[in-house]
């Protein structure tokens, strides 16, 4: 999620206890937020885009799915051969792959329908969700965004629709991660294996579910458990208290004008691992994330009314959510 640019301050009496201008036209109580009807409604233009967007990130994700089928080598190799492919196999294949793409679409449209819905519940004014297909990746997809208008009222709304997202889309990633393991076993990986790191949450399902790992054993993925292993991943990296990402709005609710301080303590930690693991293991792991949390920044624009305080049930949802980065994100996603 991200804010408008699109300025809104009264310039005649700007506050002086800002450095950035504030986001609203007028001071509204909390009980009285902005109609989202009075602001603009969604275009016909703006929902062919989002529907362009979403059918390609299915197509995207199906494709992934079809390349990561267990059942994709054997096709291939009936067809290097020249051989007609058997029935049972195809269908087998085609099941995997849309398991995969259905599996990872829900978590994805959940996410953003939390984020959405909340927005409109609060009269925010907030754009469709915007899928991105990514065929280049071995998971399909980019994630999605929400265009939200920076009139945002307080620190209460502003947590409500950043945490919801991220609520809304762990349902059923922790139903993919926990169905998919009972699916799941140890297996020696091959030597052209993709490997990619376990979250300490996967860990601790395996162990559950699968018993203490064999020496040099990984977990043998399927299409539903690496649903649940990319929504883990997509939710992890939204909750990183950075900018406007969704846990960079959840850290402005907590502690208002203190999160610019934090965002750059993490961002400066995460680019210290980035090159631990490039020195130390050659492995680029999240070099292209961590470009792009700088181009993002770690700033945070302000509500208006930043002294409201969010209550102490908001408080503690907010620290724990964040908190799940530490066992929902691996440092290095493909380790082979």
């Amino acid at each position: 999620m991200r804010f408008s640019k699109e300025p809104f301050f009264d310039k005649r009496n700007p506050p002086a206890e800002l450095e950035q201008p504030i986001f609203i036209a007028e001071l509204l109580p909390e009980d009285r937020l902005p109609d989202q009807r009075s602001t603009g409604g969604i275009s016909a233009k703006q929902w062919i885009v989002a529907g362009l967007l979403f059918g390609a990130t299915c197509l995207t994700t199906f494709l992934a799915g079809l390349s990561m089928a267990p059942e994709s080598g054997l096709v291939l190799e009936h067809w290097l051969k020249k051989q007609v492919v058997p029935t049972e196999l195809l269908r087998q294949m085609l099941w995997s792959a849309g398991s995969y793409a259905l599996a990872v679409m829900i978590i994805l449209t959940l996410h953003e329908a939390g984020h959405y819905l909340q927005a409109r519940r609060y009269g925010v004014r907030v754009s469709l969700p915007y899928f991105i297909p990514m065929p280049l990746t071995p998971i399909g997809t980019l994630g999605a965004v929400i265009a939200m208008d920076a009139r945002v009222p307080n620190r209460k709304v502003l947590f409500d629709i950043g945490v919801t997202g991220p609520l809304a889309g762990l349902i059923p990633t922790f139903i993919c991660c926990v169905w998919g393991m009972q699916q799941a076993r140890y297996a020696l990986p091959g030597q052209d294996a993709m490997i990619f790191g376990d979250p300490l949450l996967f860990h601790w399902l395996a162990a559950w579910l699968l018993g203490p790992r064999p020496e040099g054993h990984e977990i043998l993925l399927n299409p539903i458990l690496f649903a649940g292993w990319v929504g883990l991943l997509i939710t992890s990296l939204n909750l990183l208290p950075v900018g406007q990402l969704d846990g960079g709005h959840i850290l402005y609710a907590l502690v208002g004008s203190k999160a610019r301080a934090v965002a750059w303590t993490v961002l400066l930690g995460v680019t210290a691992l980035v090159f631990y693991t490039l020195i130390r293991y050659h492995n680029p792991g999240w070099s292209l994330m961590v470009i792009l949390l700088y181009l993002i920044g770690p700033g945070h624009p302000p509500t208006y009314q930043d002294n409201l305080p969010i209550g102490p049930f908001r408080t503690v949802l907010g620290w724990l959510m964040l908190a799940f980065v530490v066992i929902g994100l691996t440092p290095m996603p493909v380790i082979q």
